[in-house]
């Protein structure tokens, strides 16, 4: 990634200033504990390994100064191949690969056409693997 402005990018797809920027990153990871039942005394649990590691990202898209209106429509063709992107972060470290469950979207402040002037979208990633 030779752009500093470059936040993030997932397969193909570049976050930054200048396109898709995200204003929020929630990361959630969830990790498996077995509980078995004991007499007389507190449950026993026993780690089983990692559950579900996801990232949710929050961000605002001004298609008419930066990037155009089919943003959202390149993270919905990604979404689509049904592979893991991997995900590398504007310091260059390497997350692995990631996989789209959900795609959100909301237009606002339109132009007399009717093209959205802001688009703000949520996009929730899973993680798939180690690359």
């Amino acid at each position: 990634m030779s752009d500093k402005s470059v936040m993030m990018t997932l397969g193909q797809f570049e976050f930054s200033i200048a396109t898709a920027a995200y204003k929020s990153l929630k990361r959630t990871t969830e990790y498996r504990w077995a509980e078995q039942a004991r007499l007389s005394t507190h449950p026993m649990v026993q780690y089983v390994g990692p559950g579900k590691d996801e990232i949710q990202l929050e961000g605002v898209i001004y298609p008419h100064y930066w990037g155009g209106l089919k943003q959202i429509d390149t993270m919905r063709q990604q979404a689509n191949q049904g592979t893991g992107l991997l995900l590398t972060d504007g310091l260059g470290t390497v997350h692995g690969k990631w996989v789209i469950t959900k795609i959100e979207e909301k237009q606002g402040e339109f132009l007399r056409q009717g093209q959205a002037r802001k688009i703000e979208f949520s996009l929730t990633l899973r993680f798939m693997e180690h690359a």
